[in-house]
């Protein structure tokens, strides 16, 4: 099934399986949210399966402990495991910094506690991600509900001092009501075209009553993992500062696909 894949999958599937290679025996794996994060739990179970490696599961969301689940990957907790050893996920928007626009997918939340807690991060991603300047993805800023238009109209009156290129704010709806996170609460969209000073605008919103957490993953991300559709990969690591290109083969498996269900 993997040499029917299209373009942008087989990007992000090889970025996937490259990542996975940074799993050791007995390691605590923070587990990633979004599409190419679930390919990269779909690689991990077929390690667990195949190769008989063991491994420890902490989730960034509902759906992916459920898809975990389905390939076999045991799960636990942050509060059972404390600590980990590594995270993989992935990123709406990454700059040449590796700092990280995150959230589109809801769970920005766990997972920046969960890759906070952990000794690498790295991300996976194809190379539509890049950016120079982070922003043309909306930013996910969660909220609580109780007041959230408060919080709404604190949050653009401050952008109106930030040097950011748009400033229009939306509420993020599911099937025309509030997107609720797995936390039940809800997210609202920045749109910023361009961010000068994001670790500004980081410490900024997060004094926002009513503000959780902003998707701007700044200065936790040690590597990240560029796929491309023709099997490419690159790997940028930004502590020892190397970069690195290696061919993945792509072969059609239908291990992958083992007791997932849509």
């Amino acid at each position: 099934m993997t040499a029917d894949l299209s373009p942008i999958d087989k990007a992000k599937f090889v970025a996937a399986k490259r990542a996975v290679d940074y799993v050791e025996d007995g390691m605590r794996v923070g587990l990633g949210t979004g599409s190419t994060a679930a390919w990269m739990v779909r690689c991990l179970g077929e390690m667990v399966r195949e190769d008989g490696i063991r491994v420890t599961g902490v989730a960034t969301s509902s759906r992916t402990a459920d898809l975990a689940r389905q390939v076999g990957v045991p799960i636990s907790t942050l509060d059972e495991v404390k600590w980990l050893d590594l995270t993989i996920d992935g990123a709406d928007e990454y700059d040449p910094r590796l700092n990280l626009i995150k959230g589109g997918g809801g769970a920005l939340l766990q997972e920046k506690i969960v890759a906070t807690a952990s000794d690498q991060m790295i991300v996976i991603a194809d190379a539509g991600k890049q950016v120079d300047t982070l922003g043309a993805f909306p930013l996910p800023v969660e909220v609580i509900p109780f007041g959230w238009q408060t919080s709404k109209a604190l949050i653009e009156e401050m952008l109106a001092n930030l040097e950011v290129t748009g400033r229009s704010v939306s509420l993020r709806l599911d099937n025309g009501a509030p997107y609720r996170t797995d936390e039940n609460n809800f997210i609202l969209d920045l749109h910023l075209r361009q961010i000068a000073d994001p670790h500004q605008v980081s410490m900024v919103l997060n004094q926002v009553p009513g503000v959780v957490e902003n998707g701007l993953f700044l200065d936790i991300c040690d590597i990240v993992v560029i796929g491309g559709g023709d099997g490419s990969v690159e790997v940028r690591d930004i502590n020892n500062g190397t970069v690195e290109h290696e061919q993945i083969d792509i072969v059609d498996t239908d291990n992958l696909f083992v007791d997932v269900q849509d």
